[in-house]
């Protein structure tokens, strides 16, 4: 299954930059990462089955297990993508949260949209570790 990040704003060459490299070097699993401008741009059409999680400070806080079992169970049930999308400053529209599949959080606290992105890659390849059975999940 595709994991498809789709963010809001260019990440640049930054330190978050490079842990979003460090991390999609990591994850086995398809990747794409697709940056939209800040404001307009078009999301690019799925080809294929797929859900779509919005990072929003009103989602689910989940734990890594259950953001695992979710992929897992979104991939086993033929889903062919997964879409991460990260809004811009203002968040998603109501319409947009109403549509999406899940909207995840990373707790209470609002974090930096470029930190947000990290945290979601590595949190993609921690998932994706605990499928395979990799030691990363209890060695980090």
């Amino acid at each position: 299954m595709l994991l498809h990040i789709i963010a809001r704003g260019k990440i640049a060459r930054s330190p978050e930059a490079e842990l979003v490299e460090r991390y999609a070097k990591r994850i086995t699993w398809p990747l794409k990462l697709t940056e939209l401008p800040e404001s307009g741009g078009r999301t690019p059409d799925p080809e294929t089955p797929f859900k779509t999680v919005l990072l929003d400070e009103r989602g689910k806080d989940l734990t890594s297990e259950r953001l695992a079992t979710t992929l897992e169970r979104w991939r086993d049930d033929g889903m062919r993508e997964t879409r991460f999308v990260l809004g811009a400053a203002d968040g998603h529209s109501a319409q947009e949260r109403d549509q999406a599949d899940l909207l995840l959080a990373f707790g209470s606290a609002t974090w930096p949209h470029l930190l947000a992105r990290a945290m979601l890659m590595e949190q993609l390849y921690r998932a994706t570790s605990i499928l395979a059975g990799h030691p990363y999940h209890r060695a980090g």
